[in-house]
């Protein structure tokens, strides 16, 4: 979990780093270090004017270019006449490439990665017709107001095609979406409201406030588990626990939870055969065995010239996405201590085994949310230098370098001050 999350932040951090310093030379500046990590130094190594470091503090990084006021705050040598080799020597137009480099490589990475991801793998997913069944709704499913079996059959209107469009972003932070629901016959509409989010956020299943109603057979059964020891095999189909029928696995999880820790009858199906099985369930509510799901999923593949859009388009909706999460904290709609996370919370994304797929997805999805966090007109982020240089640009006036010292020092304060609060708010999280 933190090894794939410093993985995934070294090599974006890296990259983003490497797209200031190679603006920097492009146009005559003088890198003086290029670093990812935070001092203490691990590592470096100096070759040419540039020393190559590696920090302890794998938390970001940073490149020092001659004559610009940076997190460094080293303004020794701007009491000196700049040199021609200097960040504040430039044009203008030119530092402002500089200062977008890092953004644009985020966003070239973020891209690339989802193009690769798609033209790679393909598409997996659970075609709408197949959940014949209805869904299954939990607690916060149930306050929105499903109800166990109702068929989700359109999106804010438009007909549903794939399930997993269900937990869609672009639905749960959009502005009066609906859900259009099949029931007895009717259509009933389900509108989200604006707070679900922070309903999800409290809510430890988060996403699946509804799920297929899956009908199932025993797969694999885990040795020397509860399961295990009650002879369950695979393949079998589990009637009823305790006479309590169980068509589907939600059924048989709700079944089951009720005799955590206690005996329990479990009656299957095996060879056109029905036998009556005694376990021993575990504290926990479970038997040790995975669920085989009877239902049929689908598969996409995308040639490059399909992927190019597609992944382009998903890489977009990740800052959109964002744009709307701060929108509804900024209305009121969304508290920010729920929608927020640090690196704990980023790392428990990442979960405790590793997949490429997952691991590049949600490196992806975070190349854009770096890209997009830097472009804040905050000063000490690379927006906040966007916003001097295009004032400069337009009013042919240049901030000075005090102004800029300053700014430096607020910006500064204000990320150690949001750096805190995210750190907190996942201890917080995980505590209560």
């Amino acid at each position: 979990m933190v090894g794939q999350l410093l993985l995934g932040l070294t090599l974006l951090v890296g990259l983003h780093e490497l797209g200031h310093m190679l603006t920097a030379k492009w146009f005559g500046m003088r890198v003086e270090k290029y670093a990812i990590g935070f001092p203490p130094k691990i590592f470096s190594k100096k070759i040419g004017e540039t020393e190559y470091m590696l920090g302890a503090i794998p938390l970001g990084g940073f490149v020092k270019i001659t004559g610009m006021v940076d997190e460094s705050l080293d303004t020794e040598a701007l009491k000196k006449d700049p040199e021609p080799y200097e960040f504040r020597a430039k044009p203008a137009w030119q530092r402002l490439i500089v200062m977008m480099g890092g953004i644009i490589v985020n966003v070239i990475t973020g891209i690339a990665i989802f193009i690769a991801l798609n033209y790679y793998y393909g598409e997996s997913y659970l075609p709408a017709s197949e959940v014949k069944y209805g869904v299954q709704p939990n607690e916060i499913g149930q306050e929105l107001g499903f109800q166990p079996g109702d068929q989700i059959v359109a999106l804010n209107g438009k007909p549903l095609e794939k399930f997993e469009d269900v937990y869609s972003m672009d639905v749960l932070l959009g502005r009066d979406s609906y859900y259009t629901v099949e029931r007895n016959g009717e259509q009933v509409k389900i509108p989200i409201p604006a707070d679900f989010m922070d309903r999800m956020a409290d809510n430890k299943d988060r996403m699946l406030f509804v799920q297929p109603r899956v009908p199932f057979v025993v797969g694999e059964v885990v040795p020397s588990s509860a399961a295990s020891k009650a002879g369950l095999q695979t393949g079998d189909y589990i009637m009823s626990v305790d006479g309590e029928p169980t068509q589907f696995f939600s059924d048989f999880q709700a079944a089951i939870q009720k005799h955590a820790g206690k005996p329990v009858a479990i009656e299957v199906e095996r060879n056109n055969k029905v036998l009556t099985l005694n376990a021993e369930v575990n504290e926990d509510g479970t038997l040790g065995f995975y669920q085989k799901p009877l239902l049929s999923y689908a598969t996409r593949d995308y040639s490059i010239g399909e992927a190019v859009p597609l992944g382009t388009s998903q890489a977009f909706a990740v800052i959109t996405n964002n744009i709307k999460g701060f929108g509804k904290i900024f209305r009121g709609e969304a508290s920010a201590s729920k929608s927020l996370s640090g690196p704990i919370g980023i790392a428990q994304i990442f979960g405790d085994t590793f997949n490429w797929y997952k691991f590049w997805s949600i490196t992806g999805m975070l190349s854009m949310v770096l890209a997009f966090m830097n472009f804040l007109p905050i000063p000490a982020l690379d927006g906040g230098h966007v916003v001097f240089l295009t004032y400069e640009m337009i009013s042919g006036r240049k901030p000075s370098d005090n102004f800029l010292e300053n700014a430096q020092k607020v910006g500064m304060v204000l990320l150690l001050g949001l750096m805190a609060f995210a750190i907190f708010n996942d201890v917080f999280k995980i505590i209560f």
